[in-house]
C-alpha cells in the first residue's frame, strides 16, 4: 500500500492520502520536481521507502508504528555537503562538512522519517535529507519545507500508526 502525495505544479502544499486518511501536507517551496538538485527547494517526484522513524523522546512518548524506531540524540546530524563521502547519510555532530542538525529548537523534527531518496546509490548534488516530518504551521497555514513532505502532529501520528514496514510514499503532480 502506498501513501499518495500530490499537488499542483509549483504548489508548496498538497494532499497526502493513505487508505481512508486524507490530510493537507506541506512540500518544498518549489513544489514537486522531476529532477531534484541540492538546495533547489523541490520535493522529488517518485516512490520512496519509509526508512525508519526518528523521534524526540523528551517531547513525545513512543509513537505507535510498525516502522523501526530510533531516538534522536543531540549529536545527530545529516550530511548535506555534496562533496563529502557521507553525503545524504546520518553523521555525528559536530561534523567536518555541512550537516543538518536533527535535534532542533523548533518541533519540525520531533517526528522524522528519512525517505529512501538518493540513498542506495548516492549521487552527489542530487539532493539530501529528504524527510517526512512535522509541518511548520502559522495561522492555520502550512509553511513550505526545503524539499520534504510534512504533516501536522495529529495527522502524522494517525498515519504512523497505520503504516507497515513495506509502505512506500509516492509523490506525484496532481492529474
Amino acid at each position: 500500500m502506498y501513501i499518495h502525495v500530490s499537488a499542483r505544479p509549483g504548489a508548496h502544499t498538497g494532499r497526502l492520502q493513505f487508505g481512508d486518511l486524507d490530510f493537507p501536507c506541506a512540500l518544498g517551496r518549489s513544489g514537486i520536481v522531476a529532477s531534484k538538485r541540492e538546495g533547489d527547494g523541490g520535493t522529488p517526484a517518485g516512490r520512496f521507502a519509509l526508512r525508519e522513524l526518528h523521534w524526540r523522546a523528551d517531547r513525545l512518548s513512543t509513537p505507535a508504528t510498525a516502522l523501526r524506531r530510533r531516538l534522536i540524540a543531540r549529536s545527530d546530524g545529516w550530511c548535506d555537503a555534496p562533496s563529502d563521502p557521507a553525503y545524504n547519510r546520518p553523521v555525528s555532530l559536530p561534523y567536518r562538512a555541512s550537516a543538518e542538525t536533527l535535534w532542533r529548537d523548533d518541533h519540525l523534527y520531533d517526528l522524522l522519517v528519512p525517505l529512501g531518496y538518493n540513498d542506495e546509490s548516492v549521487v552527489p548534488g542530487a539532493g539530501s535529507a529528504i524527510f517526512f516530518h512535522l509541518a511548520n504551521e502559522k495561522d492555520g497555514e502550512l509553511g513550505a519545507t526545503e524539499g520534504c513532505v510534512a504533516l501536522r502532529l495529529a495527522d502524522m501520528l494517525a498515519l504512523l500508526a497505520r503504516v507497515a514496514h513495506s509502505t512506500e510514499m509516492e509523490i506525484a503532480l496532481a492529474a
